[in-house]
């Protein structure tokens, strides 16, 4: 059985986020209380006073910043058995932690746990629109049968609809995104951990609050057309070449709802 002493978030905090204050403030107010600590790859005195005003802790990364790298690290500076990487941007709410708990306490080999989550655009938060209404449908099967290698890469063969923020890592030793991936790594680390046995825990309950803004690494990574080739590479895991072409029209469509250009 694990508890709140055995979680830390892990806020991976870049440059200077105007939403940093906010997503340490909802941590702390979470139901039940856990570790929190912030890695940065790019320190400076804005993240430095922020983390000095809440009392967190402040980890450097020494190795070059990248996704991936920022992520690592994130990783192997927890100290606990429980990790949440905390997306600076993003809001947690109060019953993340507590839900989280109970979920993976009453499941089988719990790999990962992750909820549904809404969206915060323009500071308006959006529960349900078309992505997030396709995304949850995709994730039903999960729910329903959580041990299942199959019905896991299948779902994952469709696109990836699993929220990266919301996920709880369960002990995370010598787990690593991708190097080679600058877009796609959660996508390519959930496959991998979808292979594995026991089971992906998810709520369906929205328990994050996901902010989509023209400065998000979300945002960005979208708009970069290599997003679209490491998509491509990731539906060529499930399919073949015909049908993988066909699958990466629609999910790029679909994922573009993340400009906020297209609000």
């Amino acid at each position: 059985m694990y508890n709140n002493t055995d979680h830390t978030f892990v806020i991976c905090a870049f440059e200077e986020s105007e939403y940093l204050s906010s997503c340490i403030e909802s941590l702390k107010r979470q139901s039940i209380e856990s570790n929190i600590i912030i890695s940065t790859s790019t320190p400076n005195a804005f993240i430095l006073s922020i983390a000095n005003q809440y009392e967190v802790s402040l980890k450097v990364n020494c190795s070059k910043s990248s996704i991936s790298n920022d992520w690592n690290n994130a990783l192997q500076h927890a100290e606990t058995r429980l990790v949440t990487l905390a997306h600076q941007d993003d809001i947690y709410l109060p019953r993340y932690l507590e839900k989280a708990m109970q979920c993976i306490n009453q499941s089988i080999n719990p790999i990962v746990f992750f909820s549904h989550y809404a969206e915060i655009r323009n500071n308006n938060v959006t529960y349900n629109n078309k992505l997030l209404s396709i995304k949850k449908r995709m994730l039903k099967p999960i729910k329903s049968f959580p041990t299942s290698k199959v019905v896991r890469r299948g779902v994952l063969s469709f696109g990836n609809p699993i929220c990266c923020p919301s996920v709880m890592f369960i002990e995370p030793i010598n787990l690593r995104f991708s190097d080679e991936l600058k877009f796609s790594l959660d996508w390519q680390l959930w496959e991998s951990l979808a292979r594995r046995k026991g089971s992906f825990v998810y709520c369906d309950e929205p328990l994050i609050l996901h902010r989509i803004h023209d400065n998000s690494e979300t945002t960005k990574r979208i708009a970069d057309g290599k997003r679209r080739q490491e998509d491509y590479e990731m539906l060529r895991l499930f399919w073949p070449k015909p049908i993988a072409k066909l699958l990466l029209n629609s999910y790029s469509r679909s994922e573009k709802s993340n400009l906020t250009v297209q609000e």
